[in-house]
């Protein structure tokens, strides 16, 4: 597989098969991720695995705190406020998709379902989470983002699937108990791993992407 296949193929899948993932393959994409750039070579990143038994505590630790109506507040806003076109109706579109997974309607009982998915790791053996210093800037932000994709061509690689998830974010305090992170560490997003179930209605739809003179500009050729 080359490096173009495996961008065509990547996708945020959002319903995984019940196959573990072994340990050894984890630690082998988040070791081989580490060659994804850095401003300066600062290497701003630091990841958690979490699978297994531990994957479990944390899922049912989240279930019980939505169970009792609990909310934590965010340290980051993953949109900005008034979104705009067309990011707005980027994102809207992206929604209905999922709703259509669902086959339900896009109403509040679906978004706590869909949000249920989200913090069940949509199934997946391994759930990832991905660290930044609270005194970095936007641009190690940045190569935190370009750490993750860079793993994520790598799951490619290796016949896994991935699907990035900011969500995670809207649980600052849990995870970092759970995760027991220094204090100088905050979470800036989650990411399910694992084997893709090509049988879901999930896995059948992709969103789409702008055409290349909507978001490109070519000078002196």
């Amino acid at each position: 597989m080359n490096v173009a296949d495996a961008v065509a193929r990547r996708m945020s899948t959002r319903a995984f098969r019940d196959e573990p993932v072994p340990e050894p393959v984890v630690r082998a994409l988040i070791d081989a991720a580490k060659r994804a750039p850095s401003g300066g070579n600062l290497q701003p990143w630091h990841v958690y695995a979490v699978g297994g038994s531990a994957r479990e505590r944390l899922v049912a630790l989240v279930a019980r705190k939505l169970d009792a109506g609990e909310r934590e507040t965010p340290e980051y806003a993953v949109y900005p406020p008034g979104l705009w076109e067309p990011l707005r109706s980027r994102r809207r579109e992206a929604g209905e998709l999922r709703y259509a997974a669902l086959g339900v309607p896009r109403d509040q009982g679906a978004q706590q379902a869909l949000e249920r998915l989200n913090y069940r790791f949509f199934g997946a053996p391994v759930g990832l989470f991905f660290c930044v210093d609270r005194r970095a800037g936007p641009p190690q932000w940045s190569d935190l983002g370009m750490y993750m994709q860079t793993f994520m061509l790598l799951a490619v690689e290796r016949g896994l699937a991935t699907c990035p998830q900011e969500v995670w974010s809207n649980w600052p305090k849990t995870l970092a108990e759970f995760l027991q992170l220094p204090a100088h560490l905050m979470v800036f997003a989650g990411m399910s791993l694992g084997y893709a179930d090509e049988t879901s209605p999930f896995n059948a739809r992709r969103t789409g992407r702008a055409a290349f003179d909507e978001f490109a500009t070519m000078l002196g050729s």
